[in-house]
């Protein structure tokens, strides 16, 4: 069973700064802090931002991306502007997605280190 995931970063602090607000769209608040990780979840850790271990620089895995289900399409646009307003940038606007599913709506980012993070609902508004 898959217990958490984690993204490289190479800056903490901005990484904390876009996630802690991205994070909350989706319903994750802040479950660890410590010198070389930040992590999120409701209640336990699913989601953590790490500097890579080797002390080498982060970098995003081609064809990686983290997918986040939420409630509905308003928690999916908000998802998106507040990835926008924190240093995110656009990999796919807000909208349906038919070719995975009819009811699939879904919104792609990159996170300030270049990472894919996308949030999706399958709910119909």
């Amino acid at each position: 069973m898959l217990h958490h995931v984690s993204l490289g970063t190479s800056d903490l602090e901005q990484a904390e700064a876009f996630y802690d607000a991205v994070m909350r769209e989706v319903g994750l608040n802040k479950t660890l802090r410590v010198d070389e990780a930040i992590g999120y979840g409701a209640g336990i850790t699913v989601f953590s931002l790490n500097m890579p271990a080797d002390g080498g620089a982060a970098s995003p895995g081609n064809g990686v991306h983290i997918a986040f289900e939420v409630e509905t399409r308003t928690a999916v646009d908000a998802f998106f502007r507040t990835a926008l307003k924190h240093g995110g940038a656009a990999d796919g606007e807000p909208g349906p997605r038919p070719e995975y599913d009819p009811h699939y709506y879904a919104a792609f980012v990159r996170d300030p280190d270049g990472n894919k993070i996308e949030a999706l609902t399958f709910a119909a508004h």
